[in-house]
């Protein structure tokens, strides 16, 4: 099951998402509360309109099942206040203050934050509730320095995404379903509709957890990593580019993991595929340190137990096989949060991989969020920045791996990504610049690799409901 993009996919999203609005503005109306299932048996709407319409995709069940989700979601978002007059008589009580989300996933680095009251259905296992929410984004993106294949100028779907979680009692899940891509630092962009199925497919996150105690639990199936201070998707993180470390890390593993917490220090360790490579030789294992409640110190490491091969667009064969290891503390005052973290490497010599010499990086980089303004009506203003730098070690006359712009390059960046959200909606414009040394011709910036620097400006929007 795939959703696939045409060409000119930004008029197809405008269609759906009018279909959407169409379709639960009506639903709004009706007298029959919640009752998606009685709405769709007596009316006609535009949902069972998009079923049998070519607007671009190809007719499949992923679209139709994150289309009803979408409308769904919608309807909880405005629907508690346009339920008939009995309700409305109702809402001059007290409004409380707005409750945090009881979600924990996806994970959010801020300064974004997930819908506080996510739909919420009673239909999971034994009648326990299952809650339901999302991220659905565009973008656009202008750079100098182009790479082949790449563009100077372009718009796309950011994130597409429906999250499904069950969040209580001895079993738990999780199940993220949809489109995205992954805008990268210093690496040509490849658009949603070919980063679906290249990467992680329509389910890029989906575990089983099993929680017999508050402070004890196992996880199985494809997990988000454990490792870097960025997570995978653009809306989880600070910025809406990863950086130049996070390229040197996974994203999503397939495996298990057990989490354990004692007081104030929470341990983690994971069997799994390392980069999606589906050779489960992987070992991880972190363990974070609450100090106190504006301070965080997190210890993160792991590596390929054996040797292997495998190669893919999310697997490059030398990063499969490196040692991997993050030194993370965050640190929250009043309006600032403050981020420091390190990250080594190390990929050894092997004539398995075709390296005849070690190699490694070593990495520091600095997230740094300012909250500026918070209005009346609940709406923030961000203005987070991202400093980073990264070196590589050998030759490639010795015939050391490339872990950069090629063996023994270094470069470094700075990101600052000014956000405003207001309750689902959100808004952020994003500067970015890398510039690098040292390179090996033909391995660097530009269409013919021999650029040392790469400037881009983007713009992202969407809602988290």
């Amino acid at each position: 099951m795939r959703c696939i993009f045409a060409k000119y996919y930004i008029n197809n999203l405008i269609i759906l998402v009018f279909t959407i609005l169409t379709s639960s503005h009506a639903f709004f109306k009706t007298k029959q509360g919640y009752s998606l299932q009685s709405y769709l048996k007596n009316h006609k709407t535009p949902l069972k309109m998009l079923f049998n319409l070519k607007i671009g995709f190809r007719k499949s069940h992923c679209l139709r099942f994150t289309a009803a989700l979408l409308i769904l979601i919608m309807a909880s978002l405005k629907g508690k206040a346009q339920t008939g007059n009995d309700t409305a008589k109702t809402a001059a009580a007290a409004t409380p203050a707005a409750p945090s989300s009881p979600l924990s996933m996806p994970g959010m680095d801020g300064p974004l934050s997930i819908n506080p009251q996510p739909l919420k259905l009673d239909a999971g296992i034994a009648g326990h509730s299952v809650y339901v929410s999302g991220a659905v984004s565009t973008m656009v993106q202008v750079q100098n320095n182009v790479a082949p294949g790449d563009q100077s100028f372009q718009s796309d779907l950011s994130n597409g995404q429906v999250f499904i979680q069950k969040i209580d009692g001895v079993i738990q899940y999780f199940i993220e379903i949809g489109a995205y891509s992954l805008p990268d630092l210093g690496l040509p962009y490849t658009r949603a509709g070919v980063a679906t199925p290249l990467y992680f497919g329509v389910v890029p996150q989906g575990y089983l957890k099993i929680a017999p105690t508050a402070n004890f639990s196992i996880e199985a199936g494809k997990l988000p990593t454990l490792i870097g201070a960025e997570y995978t998707f653009s809306f989880e993180n600070m910025n809406i580019e990863r950086g130049i470390l996070w390229n040197e890390e996974n994203a999503v593993n397939r495996g298990v993991q057990a989490n354990f917490k004692a007081g104030p220090v929470a341990f983690a360790i994971s069997w799994n595929d390392g980069f999606y490579s589906n050779q489960y030789t992987w070992a991880w294992g972190s363990v974070t340190y609450t100090i106190n409640g504006s301070n965080t110190l997190a210890f993160i490491g792991g590596g390929n137990t054996k040797e292997t091969r495998d190669s893919s667009a999310v697997t490059p064969m030398v990063l499969n096989n490196e040692q991997i290891y993050n030194l993370i503390y965050t640190h929250t005052m009043g309006p600032w949060t403050i981020e420091p973290y390190l990250q080594y490497t190390s990929v050894p010599q092997n004539p398995v991989i075709k390296t005849t010499e070690n190699a490694s990086t070593f990495g520091a980089a600095l997230f740094v969020n300012y909250s500026a303004h918070t209005y009346a009506n609940g709406a923030t203003v961000n203005l987070p920045v991202r400093l980073e730098y990264l070196s590589s070690t050998g030759n490639a006359a010795d015939g050391a791996p490339n872990l950069l712009y090629g063996p023994g390059s270094n470069a470094w960046s700075i990101t600052f990504t000014p956000t405003y959200q207001y309750k689902s909606f959100f808004i952020r414009a994003e500067l970015s610049y890398v510039q690098a040394a040292n390179m090996t011709s033909g391995l660097g910036l530009g269409p013919t690799g021999t650029n040392n620097s790469q400037a881009r400006f983007l713009l992202e929007t969407g809602l988290l409901f």
